[in-house]
């Protein structure tokens, strides 16, 4: 079994990747931890740095347990939604773990939500942590 996380350091991401540690312990899982950036003039250096710090730390909570990990910080110009769902459908993926955090209907048409994106686009079940 394959399991993805989309992380980005938040505290929703903490706890969706503390469910996805409880089911890859059950399910003997492989597990993906993704940070995503849109990359070009929007993705600054200091950006860049805070990513591969939290998935440094998602990686070793993760085998801490003994847990196979892989982390992967992705800049290839696409939102972190796309981007998600496109690497688990390239790693064939079974389960993605996501948090999610309140936001207004106006704040996600105005910004769109990976959020919905993912559960909607993604080829798998998609589970959501607030």
């Amino acid at each position: 079994m394959k399991i993805l996380v989309g992380y980005d350091g938040s505290n929703c991401a903490k706890d969706a990747l503390a469910l996805a540690k409880k089911h890859a312990l059950a399910f003997g899982a492989q597990v993906f931890v993704i940070a995503s950036l849109s990359g070009g003039s929007v993705t600054h250096a200091v950006e860049v740095e805070h990513a591969k710090e939290d998935l440094q730390y998602a990686k070793d909570f993760l085998e801490e347990d003994n847990i196979a990990c892989e982390t992967k910080l992705l800049v290839r110009g696409m939102t972190p939604g796309e981007d998600l769902v496109n690497y688990a459908k390239e790693q064939a993926v079974d389960e993605i773990f996501i948090g999610i955090k309140r936001r207004s209907k106006v704040g996600k048409l105005l910004f769109g939500s990976n959020a919905q994106y993912i559960i909607i686009k993604a080829h798998c079940p998609v589970v959501t942590v607030k």
